[in-house]
């Protein structure tokens, strides 16, 4: 069952100390401003509520994990100071991520493209099935991945980023992703994959909290930094998105 919602969804169910973030919109599950917004407030919430040990987070049906920002948006932008705020989205939300005290684990059930990509690397650990290829589309209509770059660097290298990047009508499957870092376990089904998860998380949420704090503090170590540098890409990318070029490379999605 997936939402009809322009704005999209997000539900949030807490049991065992394990809090279950699902989001969803009928574009793919794609994320229109005020979706990411309320995505970023949910973790810090659940960074802060002692009943929660670990945090998976998940998208709404059997295909698409996350089609990335939504076009509409993105078209509509204007300014300057609106295509801040537009790419302004997942920079909230990575850095949401990063510093919630709570492991987050990904579930990935199908493909993910752009800011999909991003949101699975600032996970800490992924579960994903052979259906979730990724891609980074963002050069080949003139602007790039450039808020979400960190995160996939970190987690996957700056080759991968590079092939990612550079050749963004490639779709990259699980496999490959699994090989660079990004998934940590690769799956036949939805069903087998859940049934693993289900024991992952279980474990996870019986450990001592202040230990997963720690642990959670020591991996992403040397990101300190990044409340600014995303915001500064944010910036970037939305001066990009009023070039001649991008404006043309756009067209074809207006509606």
């Amino acid at each position: 069952m997936t939402t009809d919602r322009t704005n999209g969804s997000l539900y949030t169910r807490i049991e065992n100390r394990i809090a279950t973030v699902e989001f969803g919109h009928p574009a793919s599950n794609s994320f229109v401003s005020e979706l990411l917004a309320r995505l970023a407030k949910e973790f810090d919430k659940l960074g802060e509520n002692d009943e929660v040990s670990v945090i998976v987070l998940k998208s709404e049906g059997e295909r698409a994990f996350c089609a990335g920002a939504s076009f509409d948006e993105l078209v509509a932008v204007s300014n300057v100071e609106e295509g801040k705020q537009f790419f302004s989205g997942f920079a909230h939300v990575i850095n949401a991520m990063r510093k919630c005290p709570k492991p987050i684990i990904g579930r990935v059930q199908g493909k993910t493209v752009g800011g999909g990509v991003g949101l699975a690397s600032a996970c800490d650990y992924v579960h994903a099935t052979v259906d979730a290829a990724i891609k980074l589309s963002e050069i080949s209509i003139g602007i790039g991945p450039f808020v979400i770059a960190p995160a996939v660097e970190r987690k996957m290298g700056k080759t991968a980023l590079a092939e990612l990047t550079l050749y963004p009508t490639e779709w990259k499957n699980a496999y490959w992703a699994k090989e660079q870092g990004l998934y940590a376990k690769v799956y036949d089904s939805i069903s087998e994959m859940d049934k693993e998860l289900d024991i992952h998380l279980q474990k996870l949420a019986t450990y001592n909290p202040e230990a997963l704090a720690e642990m959670k503090k020591v991996l992403w170590e040397g990101t300190e930094h990044w409340d600014d540098l995303l915001l500064e890409r944010a910036e970037a990318s939305g001066k990009l998105a009023l070039s001649p070029n991008t404006k043309k490379a756009l067209e074809k999605f207006k509606k």
